[in-house]
């Protein structure tokens, strides 16, 4: 059995420790109140099957309160007294170096809590390290001179979540909208070079993902950028193209008739889209930005956003190529084809390509191919978009369609209705026209609903009257994360403020003017919405006497974003938190507050944003349909997924779920398994098994272990994950059933 010591490290559960620490403290106190030496004993033994028994990894601390319980059930209240003043002593001889000791940990590849934070870094890779160590001494900057006692408390407790907390001391936001038309279109810097409008298809996407590379080294979430600002440049390629072929026959004094010179053409530029694509795929994924891993990349294919029919035919040819490209996959360094983890691929579900015999209905056919293969794309439906996100003016029906930033996080639609007067400067700026592109989110703070509710004790005026404390903490979290913000300079991230991603401004110029008026948008995350719920009704919030409940906290949670906008002229969201290594957290620290509490506490997880708990049985139809009700209130940010077995050769039950993607809910993905074995070659579904009361990835072919020589990729927040997961991310991978 493990332990997680105090840097972070895991070690082997020692007994023998326990002993040694009750025995000093019993050797302190007079004779007639020491604990009888098989009492110690019984205390160590009573501890080890209390950390066995506690459903994830003890630690230190975890431990330590389990110690002083079993002192103090014995009734030795002096001993008790004495191991809680030594803890207390020696805890505060830690606080100098704890910093120091995690950075030790961390470079010793030991730092269990740190090496699992991200699924796709590796944490034995320099440029990996390098970051975690600078984030472990800007967070503790941000924990100890920068941010107010309260929110560092409660962050500390589990009670919320600062996101990012690691990245707080510089004036960094989250994630955004690449306004890559602007860029390429009108021109760009990067790294002091001006980069001109590219006179090809292959041109534009390499310096595309030249700009994703910069764009990911000045901000630490998640980046979206638009196919459709691609598309132009297949048309320039086309007439480049053209004009080289009736050079080549008339410098051969050969007369060829225009059908065949067309065809010669469109096979040219074919080759050329597919050369660009590539580009585009295997830069993602080979770069390397300053935070250690490849760009977090989303990106967005809607032929609907294509201006005239020009553009639309030359789209679909750049989302069938991109399509393709990803369902091959790319090799892995034993040259086995496996699915990367970046880029993201967002697929429109819309009126042409949704039936048989509609123009793009081909596309959606290769889409449901390639996700039944690779977990890619994502589906948003192009009908229920247009019904929630409405710009001013606009009437349900007519609403706007654009992509996420990232993995989920959704703009706020238009509130001016005419693209915020261009008080971004962008070279593109259409006059009347809603703005997205260019757009980016402040940051993220998550409260943590399941403390809520055990913090209430069941009682329902309780319940209420804590959550509006909590959100009312949340919220001077929150504008902590704006007041950073606020007062940077554009120079701080050129590509970003002053070179067209997010904006043209002056130098020296502040960029304060694009964190108001619903420019930007800042999120309050939650998490635990099954677990909220069936602590305080008894019931999953699938259950009809238990939903309205559910429902009433969501618009609680929207009510108070509504009262901060007005109060601030800020676009507070509220957004579906992506939980990773913070699912493992939460669960940790409500364990330790409040014990295990079946149903609630007794996983090593809970369950992201408002889903229905991933052990629930629920057919994928049923759950799309119960989830969409909760998408339409978390508007910040939502994605719902359903678990699907290999669907390879099954491709029509891929497309009835696409279809009722359409007509249910706004966005949706499917899971599916996509792993491989390198020790022996097994392509197929790697296990997790428990050893030892840790959970391991295990080939059921050969039994290897070593991850070095596995490729499992999952999708655990709405992105897929190459790199593993801590053990409550894990636990909750295992326990996921099959909806379909």
């Amino acid at each position: 059995m493990k332990i997680i010591k105090r840097n972070g490290s895991e070690v082997t559960f020692d007994a023998q420790k326990i002993i040694d620490a009750v025995g000093k403290a019993n050797d302190t106190v007079a004779l007639s109140e020491r604990l009888p030496e098989d009492y110690v004993d019984d205390i160590a033994t009573a501890v080890e099957a209390e950390c066995a028994a506690c459903g994830h990894t003890a630690t230190v601390e975890e431990i330590q309160d389990m110690v002083e319980d079993q002192i103090m059930a014995k009734g030795h209240f002096a001993v008790a007294r004495n191991y809680i003043t030594y803890r207390y002593v020696q805890n505060l001889k830690r606080q100098s170096n704890t910093t120091d000791d995690r950075i030790i940990s961390l470079i010793d590849c030991n730092n269990e809590d740190v090496k699992q934070e991200n699924s796709n870094k590796n944490p034995t890779v320099n440029s990996v390290q390098r970051d975690y160590m600078a984030g472990e001494v800007s967070k503790d900057l941000a924990m100890r001179l920068l941010l107010p006692q309260e929110v560092v408390d409660a962050h500390n407790d589990g009670i919320l979540h600062f996101h990012d907390a690691d990245y707080y001391a510089q004036r960094m936001h989250n994630c955004d909208l690449v306004n890559l038309e602007d860029m390429l279109q009108n021109g760009t810097v990067i790294s002091g070079t001006l980069i001109e409008k590219p006179h090809s298809f292959s041109t534009a996407c390499n310096i595309a993902t030249q700009i994703i590379a910069q764009v990911a080294s000045n901000q630490y979430g998640g980046q979206s950028i638009s196919l459709t600002h691609l598309a132009p440049f297949v048309d320039v390629s086309r007439q480049r193209i053209r004009a080289e072929v009736a050079r080549e026959f008339e410098e051969l004094g050969l007369e060829v008739a225009e059908e065949k010179q067309d065809r010669i053409v469109e096979e040219r530029l074919l080759n050329e889209i597919r050369k660009g694509v590539q580009t585009i795929q295997y830069q993602v994924v080979t770069l390397m930005t300053t935070n250690g891993q490849a760009p977090f990349l989303s990106v967005f294919m809607y032929v609907g956003e294509a201006r005239d029919e020009r553009e639309r035919h030359d789209l679909a040819l750049i989302i069938e190529e991109t399509l393709r490209q990803r369902y091959e996959g790319v090799k892995n360094e034993a040259g086995v084809w496996i699915t990367p983890a970046f880029p993201k691929l967002i697929y429109v579900l819309e009126e042409d390509n949704i039936e048989p015999g509609q123009p793009y209905y081909y596309l959606t056919k290769l889409a449901a191919k390639c996700t039944a293969k690779r977990m890619v794309p994502d589906y948003i439906s192009e009908k229920i978009m247009r019904e929630l996100k409405l710009s001013k003016g606009e009437e349900p029906g007519e609403g706007d369609v654009y992509t996420c930033m990232g993995c989920r996080s959704f703009l706020t639609p238009d509130r001016s209705g005419n693209g915020y007067g261009n008080i971004a400067n962008a070279g593109n700026y259409e006059p009347g026209k809603p703005k997205y592109y260019g757009r980016f989110n402040q940051g993220v703070v998550t409260i943590n609903l399941p403390d809520v509710a055990l913090s209430s004790g069941g009682d329902m005026d309780e319940f209420w009257k804590i959550f509006d404390e909590r959100l009312e903490l949340c919220y001077r979290a929150l504008m902590c994360r704006h007041e950073r913000l606020s007062g940077t300079l554009s120079d701080a991230a050129p590509i970003l403020w002053q070179y067209g991603a997010l904006a043209r401004l002056e130098k020296g110029e502040t960029i304060d003017r694009l964190l108001h008026s619903g420019y930007s948008t800042i999120s309050l995350g939650f998490a635990g919405l099954y677990e909220c719920v069936r602590y305080m009704t008894g019931h999953s919030h699938t259950d009809r006497e238990a939903t309205d409940f559910a429902l009433a906290v969501m618009q609680k949670m929207n009510d108070k974003c509504a009262e901060w906008k007005a109060k601030e002229d800020i676009d507070f969201s509220l957004y579906g938190t992506p939980l990773e290594s913070t699912t493992y957290k939460f669960a940790k620290c409500l364990q330790r507050r409040f014990g295990i509490v079946p149903g609630v506490t007794d996983h090593g997880y809970i369950t992201n944003s408002y889903h229905v708990h991933v052990s629930e049985q629920i057919d994928a139809f049923t759950k799309l349909k119960f989830e969409s009700e909760f998408q339409q209130l978390s508007p910040g940010g939502a994605i719902s997924y359903v678990e699907v077995p290999d669907m390879q050769d099954n491709l029509e039950a891929v497309m009835s779920v696409l279809r009722f993607i359409y007509d249910n809910i706004m966005y949706a993905e499917l899971n599916t398994k996509s792993d491989y074995c390198q020790a022996c070659g097994f392509d197929g579904e790697i296990q997790i098994v428990e050893d030892d009361g840790k959970l391991v990835w295990e080939c059921p072919h050969c039994g290897n272990r070593d991850q070095a020589k596995l490729n499992v990729a999952r999708r655990t927040c709405g992105y897929i994950g190459t790199q593993f997961w801590n053990q409550g991310r894990t636990e909750e991978i295992r326990d996921r059933v099959l909806h379909l």
